[in-house]
């Protein structure tokens, strides 16, 4: 016989909840539930709050904003052999 360290009446041999247990959770599940949606949303609240707040406190002025990129004029697409030796020269 194995060692069983936990006996509850509410839980069954593969510890699943019994009708006993269900129906003494059954009139705090309601209240349970809208309390816990509150906790999360109150939690969340502050966190965007935080966030927002702490953006909006950045300054951006120190940051370079680069020109804008040289436009290079459409060339044909080259073979591969003919693109590496353009490269090899460019090198040059």
């Amino acid at each position: 016989m194995g060692y069983k360290p936990f006996r509850s009446t509410y839980y069954d041999d593969r510890m699943r909840a019994s009708p006993a247990l269900l129906r003494a959770r059954a009139p705090y599940l309601v209240k349970n539930t809208i309390t816990g949606f509150a906790i999360c949303s109150l939690v969340i609240g502050i966190s965007d709050t935080y966030t927002i707040n702490a953006i909006s406190q950045d300054e951006f002025d120190d940051v370079i904003v680069p020109d804008e990129p040289v436009q290079r004029p459409a060339q044909q697409s080259l073979g591969t052999t003919q693109a590496l030796q353009q490269a090899v020269e460019a090198r040059k």
